[in-house]
């Protein structure tokens, strides 16, 4: 038997396929499974998984069209006999890439507003469910392989090496933070659709960490993130004490997985790193309330304090479904959105007071 993940979404819905992979192992000890994702990203959250065979990634939305047909195409000549579209990819485009590839048997959940040309695409879909994580949603498709859940406990999973913990571990080393409070904080958020309007505003962020840098001088704040969100990292530390807040030059996500393992607290909005903060079992967990937040994408497996968002208010399904579109508003809706999370409230839900 040989299937083929495809996790064309963001780098945290890869994470959410992770449970997935493992039990088709279970299930399945001598298929071959390979996946196909778009993100180096999700690429590296893959990457040493036991339960895998090949990784494919390939960036189809830079690639030209005769590029990503030859791509395709090439995946096309190993015959998979399914493929899995793991939940959340409502947009057309990830079904259409699974015709492509065309395994005999298409798996997918259906999405708010899907057409006719969905069933022409995939052949056996399952209703996603709004009141399931994107784990549980991913683990009901097993049934159309003749599976069915079988390990004990389902959890993210990311395997680091040796000399990625080595490399956190030297991090630590080198800047004397061993026996530090260790506060992480991710400014970021994803860069697809209108998704990056969904930040707490930078300028909440340095009255944050000025905050804990008067009050919490025993505290350093690490500010992970990669090259998008250098310049705000610039700006941020051009306003703080450079003595209580780092930005580490992390290379990969895997190493800055391997030092969120030294981290006693991580705040972020709904993005790929809070997840990979859930896998790593930061203890204590702190997310911004956005538009796009809702029970499928919450940290899974792991306790969190949300930090509600006065704006949003219960209609996080009017802002934002898995129908391929972005959030809905107006641009300066969104921003104003995000701007009603006080400062005070956020710096409550770190510290714990």
């Amino acid at each position: 038997m040989k299937g083929l993940i495809i996790s064309l979404a963001g780098i945290g819905d890869t994470l959410f396929a992770t449970p997935l992979i493992h039990e088709l192992r279970a299930n399945f000890p001598q298929a071959q499974i390979d996946a196909l994702v778009l993100w180096r990203g999700s690429c590296d959250v893959l990457e040493g998984n036991p339960h895998l065979g090949t990784i494919y990634q390939k960036n189809l939305i830079r690639a030209s069209k005769p590029e990503a047909l030859q791509f395709l195409g090439q995946l096309r000549k190993q015959r998979y006999d399914f493929s899995i579209n793991t939940h959340p990819q409502s947009r057309i485009h990830y079904r259409l890439v699974a015709r492509l590839i065309s395994a005999p048997v298409r798996i997918s959940h259906s999405y708010d507003g899907a057409s006719v040309l969905d069933r022409l695409l995939v052949n056996r879909t399952l209703p996603q469910d709004y009141a399931r994580h994107s784990i549980d949603n991913n683990l009901a498709l097993l049934t159309f392989v003749q599976a069915r859940p079988i390990l004990p406990r389902h959890e993210y999973e990311i395997f680091l090496s040796g000399p990625e913990l080595k490399w956190a571990e030297a991090f630590i080393g080198d800047h004397a933070l061993a026996g530090h409070e260790l506060i992480g904080i991710h400014v970021g958020s994803g860069g697809t659709k209108n998704l990056a309007l969904r930040r707490w505003p930078l300028d909440s962020y340095v009255q944050l960490i000025r905050r804990l840098n008067r009050e919490r001088p025993g505290s350093t704040v690490l500010l992970f993130g990669g090259p998008e969100e250098e310049k705000d990292h610039e700006q941020i530390l051009s306003q703080v004490d450079r003595r209580l807040v780092l930005h580490p030059k992390t290379n990969s996500l895997r190493q800055a997985a391997a030092l969120l393992q030294h981290c006693g607290c991580f705040l972020s909005v709904d993005t790929a790193l809070m997840h990979v903060a859930a896998a790593m079992k930061v203890r204590r967990q702190v997310v911004i309330e956005t538009p796009t937040w809702n029970k499928p994408i919450e940290p899974y497996g792991q306790t969190f304090i949300l930090v509600p968002n006065p704006a949003v208010a219960g209609r996080n399904l009017d802002f934002y479904r898995y129908d391929g579109r972005g959030i809905q508003g107006t641009s300066q809706e969104i921003i104003r959105c995000m701007e009603s999370v006080s400062v005070e409230a956020v710096f409550e839900a770190v510290t714990g007071r």
